[in-house]
């Protein structure tokens, strides 16, 4: 018996991470540049963690109220 595994993957594509913050491809890779944008390499892949993308959006959330 297998056990059903969450559907949310850990990581997401430059891609998926700049349409979850509303932005350009572009304006996401240039983030990863600058090291604004958490992200790890493997190979010539680049990834986002979800959660420091969580942890970034939550962060801007709390900016904004205050």
């Amino acid at each position: 018996m297998t056990t059903k595994r969450e559907d949310r993957r850990e990581t997401s594509s430059v891609e998926e991470a700049a349409e979850r913050l509303g932005i350009g491809r572009n304006q996401a890779y240039q983030a990863v540049r600058r090291g604004e944008l958490p992200h790890i390499r493997i190979g010539k892949r680049v990834l986002i963690l979800n959660a420091a993308l969580d942890r970034l959006l939550a962060g801007a959330e709390s900016t904004m109220g205050s």
